[in-house]
């Protein structure tokens, strides 16, 4: 129904660490949460390096939208904020491997930290036309 807030939840992705969503579903368009690279089954990567852990952010983004009923090619708008902007080269080329030729809009953002000292954390909007499953 038009206007309703719906809940988006996967067991496939990192349960929220506080008081959020995974991902919420208004009028057509998911907001997914930030995404730390916390595996589903909630143990942490902090101690891994870059590369492992912007793969274990896009998985969680991934899991998230398919749980939506939606996929990578519906993604409008990325936001990755870096713990250091030299993580940047490293990420574009991770996120060209999950998006292929799809460019949804995206801002990288270099932060002096994240929480649990982790060094990214991917936000996301799509578009997402259908009826969410696997909640």
């Amino acid at each position: 129904m038009a206007g309703e807030i719906e809940i988006i939840h996967t067991p496939d992705a990192a349960t929220p660490g506080g008081h959020y969503a995974q991902a919420v579903l208004h009028n057509g368009i998911l907001h997914v949460a930030g995404q730390l690279p916390v595996r589903a089954d909630g143990r942490h990567s902090f101690d891994q390096p870059f590369e492992v852990q912007a793969a274990l952010a896009l998985d969680n983004l991934l899991a998230i939208l398919g749980a939506a009923g939606c996929s990578a090619a519906d993604l409008l708008s990325v936001t990755v904020y870096v713990a250091g902007i030299s993580h940047w080269p490293a990420f574009d080329r991770i996120y060209r491997g999950y998006l292929g030729e799809h460019r949804p809009a995206r801002a990288v953002v270099p932060v002096p930290e994240l929480h649990h000292g982790y060094l990214v954390e991917i936000q996301a909007l799509a578009r997402c036309m259908n009826q969410a499953r696997g909640q």
